[in-house]
């Protein structure tokens, strides 16, 4: 495994990470503890220190699954971020809540379902720049963070905000997470200045396209009303489709597998510190890992 530093954080950071999405039960799975075991054995078998969760995968249900993970292994091994600012309904269905109240109830919920102390990374969860402007939040954070229970503080930025990447520093923000692919390269243009310029720590999401760049799919595909990939219309989904089609052919290597082709173009970005690519079970995180001999170290 290859390991960066994670802004100013201090913390090392696996260039793989392992994301948790589907552990909520939205990825059309439902998980029982021991295939999130078996996931989360092989992450760590393959170098992997780092798993992103958040509060609305499921009503807390993926930081339960990995908490009672935790509960029977070494927690000291693990990077734990998750996110806060929404409340889970049911499935696709979440209420924004950033007000301070209960924000740290909210925290205080992750703590027990982790089954864990601190929160290594704590993230604002792609909220509106108005909910982000609010000094009583970050005050309430800073507090959190100096009673221990939490570590470090970070943002999960949603595409449509241009400030809150720009702004993250003067919250004491430490890190960013952005959605970045090679389909999505919009990060580059709205985040990725101030991250370089205040030197956060970047955590890219969605690097597979949500499985697009994998190839697996053809320009006329459509995905099962539970998956969350139908929300994307048709024919915004048949664009993108062709578009992977040529990248396939005009840019990933013969021989070359296109999803580890797809990581490892994300991090050969330098001011990327990980990527966090989900897994429907143990074989996908070795098949992610691998990417790292197509980067340069």
């Amino acid at each position: 495994m290859i390991f960066r530093k994670l802004g100013t954080t201090g913390l090392s950071t696996s260039v793989i990470s392992l994301g948790t999405w589907q552990f909520g039960g939205e990825w059309g799975v439902d998980f029982t503890q021991g295939q999130v075991d078996d996931i989360i054995d092989t992450a760590e078998e393959s170098g992997i220190n780092m798993l992103d969760t958040a509060e609305c995968y499921g009503n807390h249900l993926s930081e339960q699954f990995i908490g009672d993970y935790l509960s029977r292994r070494d927690r000291s091994k693990w990077i734990i971020a998750t996110k806060f600012g929404h409340h889970f309904h049911a499935f696709l269905s979440r209420t924004d809540q950033f007000n301070t109240d209960d924000v740290l109830k909210q925290l205080d919920t992750s703590l027990k379902a982790l089954d864990t102390d601190y929160i290594d990374l704590y993230q604002f969860h792609s909220g509106p720049d108005d909910a982000f402007h609010n000094d009583a939040l970050w005050t309430c954070l800073d507090k959190a963070k100096q009673a221990g229970k939490i570590l470090h503080i970070g943002a999960s930025l949603n595409k449509s905000t241009l400030i809150q990447a720009e702004e993250a520093a003067h919250y004491g923000i430490e890190v960013i997470q952005v959605q970045y692919n090679r389909l999505d390269r919009t990060a580059e243009e709205r985040h990725f200045g101030a991250a370089q310029r205040d030197h956060l720590g970047v955590i890219a999401r969605v690097p597979l396209a949500s499985g697009l760049l994998s190839g697996k799919y053809l320009p006329g595909h459509r995905f099962a009303a539970d998956d969350v990939r139908s929300r994307t219309k048709a024919n915004e989904l048949d664009r993108q489709l062709e578009e992977v089609q040529r990248i396939l052919k005009e840019e990933v290597p013969a021989g070359v597998h296109a999803s580890q082709w797809a990581f490892a173009w994300c991090l050969k970005n330098p001011i990327v510190t990980t990527v966090i690519p989900g897994c429907k079970d143990s074989a996908q995180v070795k098949d992610n890992a691998a990417a790292i001999s197509l980067i340069d170290t």
